[in-house]
């Protein structure tokens, strides 16, 4: 019978574990051999270190000395930093609806709000929603979107041209590298 740690993540240690013949595996990664329980705390205390269960499920259950607070640290460092390159390889992705007949200053607006995002290295999707009778004019769109994708060229590229599929006209920048 085996004592749950109190976190899910937690190895057990020392008098938590409750096996009675454990393999021993030493601080610098040699093996000592199995023990009873009570010898192998005896030579985790004797190195000052902890005794921890690392395999319950072995014949006989793994255990290693070593020093716990140090190894859960440095396990949470490396999860961390894990999770903090997952997020710098993640591109975030904004979207932005012009209109065929936006007006200037909605257009320059849409423009700082779009230099700030690639600024920021998001990639920007821009769409255009044609309504009633503007499907028979989707060039106008067209225009608007390169005209659009020319004044952001010092700082993005296009990446997937302007693509109508039904009513929606849509197109992919990046930032330049």
């Amino acid at each position: 019978m085996f004592c749950i740690a109190n976190n899910k993540n937690d190895l057990l240690i020392n008098e938590q574990i409750k096996a009675s013949n454990v393999l021993v595996i030493g601080p610098n990664g040699e093996q000592v051999g199995v023990k009873s329980l009570k010898d192998a705390l005896v030579l985790a205390n004797y190195a000052g270190l902890d005794l921890v269960l690392m395999n319950q499920n072995g014949n006989p259950p793994v255990c290693k000395i070593m020093d716990y607070n140090k190894y859960r640290y440095l396990k949470n460092k490396k999860e961390k930093e894990n999770i903090k390159r997952q997020k710098a390889n993640m591109v975030e992705t904004k979207e932005f609806r012009l209109s065929a007949v936006i007006d200037v200053g909605d257009f320059e607006t849409k423009l700082k709000q779009v230099r700030k995002y690639l600024e920021k290295n998001a990639k920007i999707k821009v769409t255009i929603r044609f309504k009633g009778r503007q499907m028979a004019h989707t060039e106008i769109g067209c225009d608007v979107m390169l005209k659009f994708a020319a004044r952001l060229d010092d700082i993005s590229t296009i990446t997937d041209s302007p693509k109508l599929e039904g009513r929606t006209m849509t197109m992919m920048l990046a930032p330049k590298k």
